[in-house]
């Protein structure tokens, strides 16, 4: 078990413990600072006590999952970590994979359990900027030939007093060239429906549309300050019966697949878009329609990539991110 003051060896620097800052199922956070020099970082290790009791499959795709994560933040350039967070420093811990972060200001779910605590919403402007930033974000990591599988606000780091945000934790995150049918991964309640409802044989198929769908979930989210119907349900249906849960939420609705949008949801939607300081009359259609885009059922029925979402913001009344003006 680590310990606050336990010196952590990677490939630049000597890391010291000095806070936890959260767990998962195999992973653990850490604050740490460098030895020398005392720069902060957030220390990723491998959560070594449940590795030890899981099972070598389990055991093998936790693995699987830090080496995907390393591998990807390793590939980025420094220009990349504008909206993804940047890796400091890594290398291996008692044989498993060990990355040092740049350590940000908290993530954005902690941040909305805030603000809803308050009684405040998120102004729909501050929603349009960091949907885009989102979107730019999916862009370099599609770019680099990824996709994330796991977009939802803890996984979104704020930084620069919360005026941006990055994407982390990329360890449920697959090659795009892999188009092969894949186990189940991700969380239940920010998934599109390829990505919860199994194939005729009981694996999942996805492309980078699936980040696209959690995209549309999240500004959802942001605009309305509630979660989608369609999300809960989901959420409701793993917690109960596991991957199981998708077949019975389909029996519910007949076979077919729930709506994930309800007509009051985008009514909504619509509504709050509308509200001071949110956009203007003129851009809830454009909003509204890239809500529908992003939440179509079917992945050919969604954004094909981040250029196609970033012009129906601009429309919306959010320029486009420097990186995918410049590609228009």
């Amino acid at each position: 078990m680590h310990q606050a003051g336990d010196i952590i060896t990677l490939t630049a620097s000597a890391w010291r413990l000095r806070a936890p800052l959260s767990a998962s199922s195999y992973g653990v956070l850490w604050q740490a600072e460098s030895v020398p020099g005392g720069v902060t970082a957030a220390l990723k290790l491998v959560n070594t006590e449940q590795m030890a009791l899981a099972l070598p499959p389990q055991r093998a795709c936790w693995t699987r999952s830090a080496g995907a994560e390393l591998a990807f933040l390793r590939a980025l350039q420094p220009w990349d970590r504008r909206h993804i967070v940047g890796l400091l420093d890594s290398g291996t811990h008692l044989g498993q994979p060990a990355l040092a972060l740049e350590l940000l200001d908290g993530d954005l779910a902690r941040h909305l359990e805030a603000v809803q605590a308050r009684g405040d919403t998120i102004p729909p402007a501050q929603a349009l900027d960091w949907i885009a930033q989102v979107n730019a974000a999916l862009a370099r990591m599609h770019q680099y030939g990824w996709r994330h599988l796991d977009l939802k606000p803890s996984n979104l780091l704020l930084a620069d007093g919360g005026t941006t945000l990055k994407l982390a934790d990329f360890g449920t995150g697959r090659a795009l060239a892999d188009r092969a049918p894949h186990p189940y991964t991700g969380t239940a309640a920010w998934q599109a429906p390829e990505q919860f409802f199994a194939g005729d044989d009981g694996a999942y198929r996805t492309d980078a549309r699936a980040d696209y769908f959690a995209l549309g979930a999240l500004l959802y989210r942001l605009v309305t300050g509630r979660a989608l119907r369609y999300a809960g349900a989901c959420a409701d249906a793993y917690r109960t019966h596991g991957t199981a849960g998708a077949a019975r939420l389909r029996a519910q609705h007949g076979g077919a697949l729930p709506p994930t949008l309800h007509p009051d949801e985008a009514a909504l939607f619509a509504s709050r878009a509308q509200q001071a300081g949110g956009a203007h009359d003129t851009a809830c259609a454009p909003l509204t329609m890239l809500l529908r885009a992003l939440l179509a059922p079917r992945p050919e029925d969604r954004p094909r990539h981040a250029l196609e979402i970033s012009r129906l913001l601009a429309r919306a009344g959010h320029p486009p991110a420097p990186a995918l003006r410049s590609a228009a």
